[in-house]
């Protein structure tokens, strides 16, 4: 009998234990959260365990993860402009769900500057991180009605162009070709439409926009600046519609919806410009331009099951851009009229893998091909200049989430370079010679590992480790130099050839990434930043622009990978139940091998790029404040940087040296940038917004000199960048009048009308200068938008 109630006991002390062991082990909840009417994913979305102190965010794709121990919870769903939503939910196994929100109509009437959670800027751990929805931007007074994704940047703190239709953008003291611009993660070697005017992505399809120009993930690579990553929108897997716009300088049309519902949908969208009367507005010596251009995105997704998705991305874009009469002095030809034509070519097939709990796999295979063409008709001179870059990769990212406190993620890369520098090819009556250079060839391997670590409420570290590296290969052809003499076609000693497929030079090395957030307050934080940033191919180009046909190069035995360090510190402080944001940044970066051209250099047919340019070392430094009103009928923001940068290309020989060793401004060098958006919103129908924008004039060289050579005039240059052109300030305006949006209805349009440079500000875009017998130097001013742009533009959406 005793024996019996023992047993008794330890059967019941058992059953208690395991029980116990049950609810101790933690389960997940995942699944994506969509939008109710357009089913697609929401990003930010705050998710809240009820009576538990513990809350979650989802990610960019809209997907969440809850891990909890075994039980019975209440989930509760939370977004601005959206009802909020409670979920029951029951933790024995994995659980897999998804979630639909409905917006709610009265948040319509409020600017939602960004699609994360209000208080993001305080609470996510990365610094220098700005992310930016397509609804923001169109809040932004558009050039000529064309809503652009690169033009908003400019609005940031840190982000700053070279001039008013210069190609590109300059983040925190680095060039153009230092930032890593990725469409769907593929990359974009020119970012821009008609020569810089706008950029390249079609706001119809564009998700959000991230911009990480101080706290870059360790997943990124390859550029020395930054990156900014452009994600496309979710084709709608409910039903079909049609979008587009008519404006001015562009047509746009759209369509997207389900082949399969809730299986496999489709999205296409189109943008074409075959408009030239633009430069019939523009200075005399400009109207003969001739500019049209066209981009296609295309995006299938496939979900045959609730752990895989299947992704298919395609993109295409072509420009050409005639010029009536040119001079093109660097390759000593004269033509009446040069072309230019330059193609973007995309795809991603994209594969992700819920594998269970908390792993998720995606695999991404990945092409982009850039191509450029720089020609002339003239009968005597006739010549075609073609050069390109093809870009193939294979990448893989593992994401392990094992609970609330980590987030791991791992990866490997292999990207194949192709880069043709140019190939000249003479026309059948042309004086011009014959030229082509060789094919540069390399792989470029990496490999990472990153965790997120919620140390404790207020403290969360970002830490990773990134190894990247350049394998070169042939066939190549590499020069030795003589030991006590600059690198010049007259020191060459010997040469070395190498044949197809041998990889004759490594480089690479460890990129260590660190951010720090320490919550100090109810929405306060302060955060710190390190990161370490490998760059293998560069841009190398004598224009203050780089023009499309501009040349790429890679690094090898006598270009070594330009290497950034950047230390930041910034405090954010949000109030007023997050309506008001407010944050100051200060940085400083550090360049090893930064690259400039020599005085005299012609880069585009050099032979060996090696004897045009020079390697030193560059120094960047600078403060950005931002203040933001993000609810009520008034909302913008301002935002100020102070920025300076310099670089020092110093050398044993006198050739090699720029500005006789000594420190100098780089060509985007602007110390003061300050603007201001304001947006009035009185009813849900009817918005006004008003922009200006303001910054000091980016550096110049003026001749010191001439001289007089064979009869010809010619400029002498000493000290570079020492001069700068006027200061640039502009105002722009805008009223958008949208079908009622309160009103449910399947159709919607909108009109929006829009000055751009209101008060016809002739900003100096260069100074140039012409030599004569006469005068020392005649100065005279380049202004791209001389004058008041008006636009008009019509969308809709059925």
């Amino acid at each position: 009998m005793r024996l019996l109630y023992v047993l008794s006991v330890l059967a019941c002390l058992l059953t208690e234990a395991v029980a116990q062991q049950k609810n101790a082990i933690a389960y997940s909840a995942t699944g994506y959260v969509r939008d109710a009417k357009t089913g697609k994913p929401i990003q930010g979305v705050n998710i809240v365990v009820i009576n538990v102190s513990k809350g979650y965010v989802t990610a960019k794709d809209g997907f969440y993860v809850v891990t909890m121990p075994a039980g019975n919870y209440v989930l509760k769903f939370t977004h601005v402009g959206y009802r909020p939503r409670y979920d029951t939910i029951s933790l024995q196994k994995l659980l897999f769900r998804e979630v639909f929100m409905e917006d709610d109509a009265k948040d319509l009437e409020e600017v939602v500057v960004t699609s994360e959670t209000p208080d993001r800027n305080v609470r996510k751990v990365e610094i220098g991180v700005s992310q930016l929805s397509i609804r923001s931007i169109r809040r932004i007074p558009p050039l000529m009605g064309e809503v652009d994704v690169v033009r908003s940047l400019l609005l940031l703190p840190g982000v700053t162009t070279v001039g008013e239709g210069a190609p590109g953008f300059n983040v925190r003291g680095g060039s153009a070709d230092q930032n890593l611009v990725l469409f769907d993660d593929a990359p974009v070697f020119n970012s821009s439409h008609l020569m810089g005017f706008f950029s390249v992505f079609n706001p119809d399809v564009v998700r959000d926009v991230t911009l990480n120009r101080g706290g870059v993930a360790a997943g990124y690579g390859g550029r020395a600046s930054s990156v900014l990553d452009v994600k496309i929108k979710e084709p709608d897997a409910e039903k079909w519609s049609l979008n587009g716009g008519i404006g001015l300088i562009s047509n746009r049309l759209g369509v997207e919806g389900p082949i399969i519902k809730k299986k496999l949908s489709f999205l296409a969208a189109a943008r074409a410009s075959f408009n030239d009367f633009l430069f019939k507005l523009a200075p005399a010596n400009l109207r003969g331009t001739k500019a049209n251009f066209y981009d296609l995105t295309t995006k299938i997704k496939f979900q045959p099951s609730e752990q895989h998705t299947i992704t298919l991305t395609g993109y295409v874009s072509t420009d050409v851009f005639k010029l009536a009469s040119d001079s093109l002095s660097g390759q000593e030809i004269n033509a009446s009229s040069t072309q230019f034509d330059y193609q973007t070519t995309n795809g991603v097939l994209r594969w992700n893998y819920f594998i269970g709990r908390q792993l998720n796999l995606a695999t991404s295979v990945i092409l982009s091909r850039y191509r450029a063409n720089l020609s002339s008709p003239d009968s005597a001179n006739a010549f075609d200049l073609r050069s390109g870059i093809w870009h193939r990769q294979i990448k893989t990212d593992l994401t392990y989430t094992p609970g609330d406190n980590h987030q791991w993620q791992a990866g490997l890369s292999a990207i194949d370079y192709l880069v043709q520098p140019n190939t000249r090819t003479p026309g059948p009556f042309s004086n011009v010679l014959p030229v082509d250079l060789a094919r540069e060839q390399a792989y470029e391997l990496a490999a990472y590992v990153q965790d997120e670590w919620k140390v404790n409420t207020a403290v969360s570290v970002l830490v990773g480790l990134r190894y990247s590296a350049l394998l070169n290969r042939g066939p190549a052809t590499v020069r030795t130099y003589l030991e006590n003499g600059p690198r010049e076609d007259e020191t060459v000693s010997s040469t070395q050839t190498y044949e197809a497929g041998t990889v004759y030079h490594r480089s690479g090395g460890l990129e260590p990434r660190l951010s720090l957030r320490w919550s100090v307050g109810e929405g306060r934080s302060i955060k710190a930043g390190y990161s370490r940033l490998r760059q293998y191919i560069q841009q190398v180009t004598n224009t203050t622009a780089a023009l499309p046909t501009s040349r790429w190069h890679l690094s090898d035995v006598y270009t070594k990978p330009q290497i950034a360090d950047q230390w930041s510190l910034g405090y954010f402080r949000n109030t007023a139940d997050n309506a008001i944001e407010a944050s100051g940044e200060i940085y400083y970066k550090r360049i090893a091998n930064a690259i400039d051209y020599r005085d005299g250099a012609e880069l585009q047919l050099a032979e060996a790029v090696e004897t045009q340019i020079v390697q030193g070392r560059g120094e960047a430094y600078g403060f950005e404040a931002l203040l933001r009103k993000n609810k009520g009928r008034w909302t913008g923001f301002t935002a100020y940087t102070f920025a300076r940068t310099f670089l020092t290309m110093d050398s044993p020989f006198p050739v090699e040296r720029v500005n006789s060793g000594r420190a100098y401004p780089a060509n985007y060098d602007k110390p003061h940038t300050l603007n201001a958006l304001a947006t009035y919103r009185p009813t849900a129908w009817f918005s006004l917004s008003l922009n200006f924008t303001y910054s000091t004039g980016r550096p110049i060289t003026q001749p010191y000199a001439r001289a007089r050579i064979n009869g010809v005039y010619v400029p002498i240059y000493v000290d570079r960048n020492q001069q700068r052109i006027p200061d640039y300030h502009r105002l722009d305006f805008s009223m958008t009048f949208e079908q009622n949006p309160l009103k449910k209805k399947r159709n919607q349009s909108s009109w929006v009308f829009s000055i751009y440079n209101v008060y016809a500000r002739k900003n100096a875009y260069s100074i140039f200068y012409r030599l004569n017998p006469r005068s020392f130097s005649d100065a005279y001013k380049l202004s791209i938008f001389a004058t008041a742009f008006p636009s008009l533009t019509y969308n809709f959406r059925f």
